[in-house]
């Protein structure tokens, strides 16, 4: 069964950076797209980036457009998300989920195509 486990998270100032780990157990990584999503106050899960198994395939939201790179390395199955620029509408809690890949190779980012999520990391920014 695979596993998620989110890291990185933490209390930043506005224009801050943080760089959030999702590191899967159980499964090979390398067979699933994975995806990252936000959570502010409120029940929705945004998605906000996604990466399928090579790589080939990358989205980010437009909200983040341009402060976001996703990045994976299936050899140390984990899966990177670089968060530059953070401004306070960024606070929520950051989850990783996993897609077992199918063909043609692409990503999503609505959370309902996940099956597979992790506990979250909290990412709050405030001066």
């Amino acid at each position: 069964q695979l596993q998620l486990v989110e890291s990185g998270g933490g209390f930043v100032q506005p224009g801050g950076s943080l760089r959030l780990s999702c590191v899967a157990s159980g499964l090979a990584l390398d067979d699933y797209n994975i995806g990252w999503f936000r959570q502010a106050p409120g029940p929705e899960r945004e998605g906000v980036s996604c990466v399928s198994v090579s790589g080939g395939s990358i989205k980010y939201a437009d909200s983040m457009k341009g402060r976001l790179t996703i990045s994976r390395d299936n050899a140390r199955n984990t899966v990177y998300l670089q968060m530059n620029n953070l401004q306070p509408e960024d606070t929520g809690v950051y989850y990783c989920a996993a897609d077992f890949a199918v063909w043609p190779p692409d990503c999503q980012l609505g959370a309902g195509g996940y099956p597979s999520w992790g506990q979250g990391t909290r990412v709050t920014v405030s001066s």
